[in-house]
């Protein structure tokens, strides 16, 4: 199997981050590992283990480390388990497995089994949001509640939506300039003061070092889609060059009647949440 670092040294430079992004966090954590079809699935456990159980999954060419730094708002609310995703950078096996059909939606029904619960709420974000939808079509009875943030597998942007990031990643892989590389993320974030360090170093990072997965989880059917009963939240951004919130939260209403839909104003892909938004969050998730 081809490795998705671009050499040993590549992914022990990944590794180290990963480490100290977790360290940086200053919590107590268990580093769980559970088999599954697709292969060994790492999983950090952490947060208040007095509170209800939280799958979480990380977005895509990022890692769980990362994500946690992103959603440490959740930790006093749940017991989080935050899943590296097969075949990205992180400590799980290095299996791809394809943004078409449903093979992310039945990896991440194993891990719930593998946890050992028959159901739980779920958050993702952007990658990790269309694995929770693949999750929600495939599996819909395993997921209590859900909240999906600037969701992929809803409705895609065309891909041509994102082709001014082309030149100047091209522009990046040749001279590794910092300018070019806040060029290329540019149109995710809108605008520059948006891109922290911790998403500049995580980016960046991934892209020097792991083979970069372009292609999101595809859109799902509509008569997938509809299986999933249960609560849902889906928060899309209005300047969201790959997942427009005008499609995605129309279709999502569509297709959930039960569905909760919110509109991050004036914020694209990369974007801050409100006090009130994560809130909004906690209170979906419990």
């Amino acid at each position: 199997m081809k490795s998705i670092y671009k050499s040993a040294e590549a992914k022990q430079k990944i590794i180290a981050l990963y480490d100290r992004q977790i360290r940086e966090l200053h919590i107590p954590y268990e580093d769980i590992y559970v088999e599954t079809a697709y292969g060994r699935t790492h999983v950090i456990a952490c947060g208040n283990e007095e509170k209800p159980p939280l799958l979480v999954f990380h977005g895509g060419n990022a890692t769980t480390a990362y994500n946690l730094k992103c959603c440490d708002f959740l930790l006093p609310h749940f017991h989080i388990y935050a899943v590296d995703t097969i075949g990205h950078p992180g400590k799980s096996a290095e299996t791809f497995l394809p943004p078409f059909g449903q093979a992310y939606g039945r990896w991440a029904k194993e891990v719930i089994e593998k946890l050992g619960y028959e159901k739980m709420a779920c958050f993702g974000g952007s990658f990790g949001a269309g694995i929770l939808v693949k999750l929600m079509c495939v599996a819909p009875k395993r997921v209590s509640k859900s909240v999906l943030l600037v969701p992929s597998a809803i409705r895609n942007a065309p891909s041509l939506k994102s082709m001014n990031m082309m030149f100047p990643m091209c522009m990046y892989l040749l001279t590794h300039s910092e300018k070019w590389f806040i060029k290329c993320i540019l149109p995710m974030a809108v605008r520059e003061e948006n891109i922290s360090k911790d998403i500049l170093e995580t980016a960046k990072c991934s892209i020097d070092n792991a083979k970069v997965k372009s292609i999101m989880p595809q859109n799902e059917r509509t008569s997938a889609l509809q299986k999933y009963k249960n609560p849902v939240l889906v928060m899309a951004a209005a300047k969201d060059c790959l997942f427009p919130a005008a499609g995605v939260l129309r279709r999502a209403k569509a297709v959930w009647q039960q569905s909760r839909c919110y509109l991050l104003r004036d914020r694209g892909h990369i974007h801050e949440l409100t006090e009130k938004e994560k809130k909004m969050i906690i209170n979906a998730l419990r």
